[in-house]
């Protein structure tokens, strides 16, 4: 109670706290799905591109398999997704009502891009085994581009709330004049989109190669497994050092644009020069840090490359201006455990890249591969701090210095929205239930699949999906009436 009593003010709503928990437990659920569907596509057609390119049946396998999991996947999305659609008009109708023309435009273009995606997904699942290769594989093009054209409309929206411009208000306080060109590209908007899309595809990579990790460290060291180890791992592992310098980049922004912020990730209390970098540690009411390690003068070094350089501090605002101690402590330890665990799997990337340029092949200790294990599990946490250090650091406001959180929230009764949260709790037990289910009925199959041999192809369970690729037509069979084109691709589902 005493954490709950910190998190809000005294003279906050009483349905401030469930609409922010409902809001935040959605939000955290869903993004664990937004690296997969945002990557998975790009990293299923690279690994397309390579069986196709040198006629490898085992690439094309891969391919065809993560476009099932791909399918699945994002139908799950669908599901989460549209949630936090309609949260955002049923908890935060004052955000919308009156904000809603300006940065609106967002979150349209990310429903057209939803709508595209399902429908290429569709195509490219349909078309294993009835297209002909090169057409498949070209229909599949543009999937990465839908997948980054729904996260431009998101992280749109949301940088427009990190730094909102593109209108000008009227003597009654309402929105007028607005230009949508500035509503979407904000000072905000470039350093949070590139960094988010990179974030995204080290994840997908990180996750999907852990998969096979698991299996080289069970004995699977065969082709199939080190192919699809190599393929996602070295896509991550290429974007975790750019990761590494487009956070410095937006870290340098939130200085800039968002000082308080800032303060806040870092636990300035007082502004001034030479200032402290913790790791960790605890922010008090007082502005006193307990605990955490300190480095001297590094925080100023950090954000203005001298230690002279001037810090904002939270106390240069009023206390109803800023994030409360509890609030800045929780943005400043989500900020730290990103940094952390980003930085080990620097040193796990590092550490596969030096393998490869000594010796041209993969690492062989199990310690590297215990680290690829844990490294899509450690990448998942990575982006759910990142999403909490920037919403809960960006405190009171929702749109910054021009709306508060609490003049956002509906006025729906609070035992409503804990009633709405505990029944939201049941219904994503059962949803990432089902989907973890799915998942391991689909492995349990491709596995049965793989150790059958009789001698002749096998075809995997996923050929007789009735929506899906179906088996090849024996030579000198013919085809049943309206069963149409069954010619396989180069060998891509058996």
């Amino acid at each position: 109670m005493h954490t709950t009593l910190h998190l809000l003010a005294a003279d906050a709503p009483a349905q401030l706290l469930p609409a922010r928990e409902l809001m935040a437990f959605t939000l955290a659920s869903h993004i664990i799905l937004v690296p997969m569907g945002v990557a998975l596509p790009l990293i299923t057609l690279i690994m397309h591109y390579i069986g196709l390119r040198k006629n490898d049946a085992t690439a094309l396998l891969l391919a065809r398999r993560w476009s099932a999991v791909m399918a699945v996947q994002f139908a799950i999305g669908i599901v989460t997704g549209t949630v936090l659609s309609f949260e955002f008009g049923l908890l935060w109708p004052g955000l919308m009502g009156k904000w809603g023309d300006v940065f609106g435009i967002g979150f349209g273009v990310e429903a057209w891009a939803f709508f595209l995606e399902a429908v290429l997904i569709a195509i490219y699942l349909y078309g294993w085994r009835r297209l002909k290769p090169r057409t498949h594989f070209l229909l599949g093009l543009p999937l990465p581009v839908t997948a980054l054209l729904g996260a431009f409309g998101i992280l749109a929206a949301n940088a427009w709330m990190n730094t909102p411009q593109g209108f000008t208000l009227d003597s009654q306080g309402k929105p007028v004049d607005v230009n949508v060109w500035k509503a979407i590209f904000t000072p905000m908007f470039g350093p949070q989109y590139w960094h988010f899309v990179v974030a995204m595809l080290l994840t997908a990579g990180y996750v999907v190669a852990g998969v096979y990790a698991v299996g080289w460290l069970r004995g699977r060291r065969d082709r199939y497994h080190r192919l699809g180890f190599t393929v996602p791992f070295t896509l991550a592992a290429v974007a975790t050092p750019v990761q590494f310098i487009l956070g410095d980049s937006i870290t340098r922004q939130v200085f800039q644009k968002q000082p308080v912020k800032f303060a806040a990730l870092e636990i300035v209390w007082d502004t001034d020069s030479h200032v402290p970098e913790y790791l960790y540690g605890r922010l008090h009411p007082d502005g006193s840090i307990s605990g955490g390690i300190k480095f001297p003068q590094m925080d100023s070094i950090l954000a203005g490359f001298s230690p002279d350089t001037v810090v904002t501090g939270l106390s240069s605002v009023p206390a109803d201006d800023r994030p409360n101690a509890t609030q800045a402590t929780i943005a400043h330890w989500a900020f730290d455990t990103m940094v952390v665990l980003g930085s080990l799997l620097l040193l796990l990337a590092l550490w596969y890249g030096l393998i490869w340029w000594r010796c041209r092949r993969l690492p062989a200790s199990k310690w590297f591969y215990r680290g690829a294990a844990c490294s899509g599990v450690a990448a998942v946490v990575t982006v759910e701090c990142g999403w909490i250090a920037t919403e809960v650091g960006r405190q009171p406001w929702i749109v910054y210095q021009n709306m508060r959180v609490a003049e956002a929230v509906t006025s729906t009764r609070s035992t409503t929205l804990w009633i709405m949260f505990g029944l939201v709790i049941v219904v994503y037990v059962f949803i990432f239930g089902a989907f973890l289910t799915v998942l391991l009925k689909m492995r349990d199959g491709w596995r049965l699949a793989d150790a059958q041999t009789d001698g002749g192809p096998v075809d995997s369970p996923e050929a007789v999906i009735p929506y899906g690729p179906r088996p090849a037509v024996p030579a000198g069979d013919a085809p049943p009436p309206g069963d149409g084109d069954s010619t396989p691709t180069g060998g891509g589902g058996a």
